[in-house]
């Protein structure tokens, strides 16, 4: 290792070791004391469902058993879904709804380098050669009550963790301000972010016959990623994968 490398490391764990006693490590789920910042305590770990193959081959379904690699779900193989792949971290439930909600309204912001490589090893097969990755926008009315969003801080962290693909955080724009859709139907869903979002104009020329990486925090119904795929397809983009935090699991 050389001297300049030595020193840096040297330097960074004196940095971290001021930190860490000004600001306790602590778990981003439970805010139990943890040894290092950034982790999960061992009883939030255990409840957390990862997701890993078998899935569906298109949308990333989890299967009890492997059907091979190009297995569609039934819905996929009744639909095929707007985007072209979609992979996620997590199942959403009681094990990770408590970690995924500190992030997004607890302003658990440092969250995001750790779940940026989480993503980054659940989405490993759609790395290519040349694709641009962008998040789900806010709404400007919600950015301002929220201060930050939680897709754009997630896409920056992936994008650090890939270390490849063209970050575009203001690719979309979200030209409505749409309703929660926490308590609403599939169908109220589609319907609530029908026309709420548009490809911003200066980067048509940049996006033509690319690859998009569509990020989100969760995907529930897959109504948002849906109409946004089909937004961006218009615009004449090649492709379009979605990567998410969790992802709610209905048999």
């Amino acid at each position: 290792m050389s001297l300049p490398k030595q020193i840096s490391q040297i330097v960074w764990r004196g940095v971290r070791g001021v930190v860490d006693a000004v600001l306790p490590p602590l778990c981003l789920s439970c805010d139990t004391p943890i040894r290092e910042q950034g982790l999960l305590c061992a009883n939030c770990w255990g409840g957390v469902s990862f997701i890993t193959p078998p899935a569906c081959a298109l949308c990333g379904f989890p299967f009890e058993y492997d059907a091979g690699i190009e297995a569609l779900c039934g819905n996929c193989s009744a639909r095929r879904p707007a985007f072209d792949r979609a992979r996620a971290v997590f199942r959403y439930d009681d094990g990770s709804r408590r970690l995924l909600l500190s992030f997004k309204h607890g302003d658990r912001t440092e969250a995001a380098k750790p779940f940026g490589r989480w993503l980054a090893r659940a989405g490993a097969e759609l790395m290519g050669d040349d694709f641009i990755i962008a998040p789900v926008p806010l709404h400007p009315k919600r950015l301002h009550a929220r201060r930050y969003n939680q897709a754009a801080l997630l896409a920056g962290a992936l994008a650090d963790a890939w270390k490849t693909g063209q970050l575009m955080p203001d690719l979309l724009r979200r030209s409505r301000d749409t309703r929660p859709q926490g308590h609403l139907s599939p169908g109220q869903r589609r319907r609530n972010v029908q026309g709420a979002f548009e490809v911003d104009p200066r980067y048509r020329k940049l996006i033509a016959g690319r690859r998009i990486v569509l990020i989100d925090d969760v995907m529930t119904t897959g109504a948002t990623v849906e109409t946004i795929s089909r937004v961006l397809k218009r615009a004449g983009v090649g492709a379009v994968d979605i990567l998410v935090l969790a992802r709610v699991l209905k048999s």
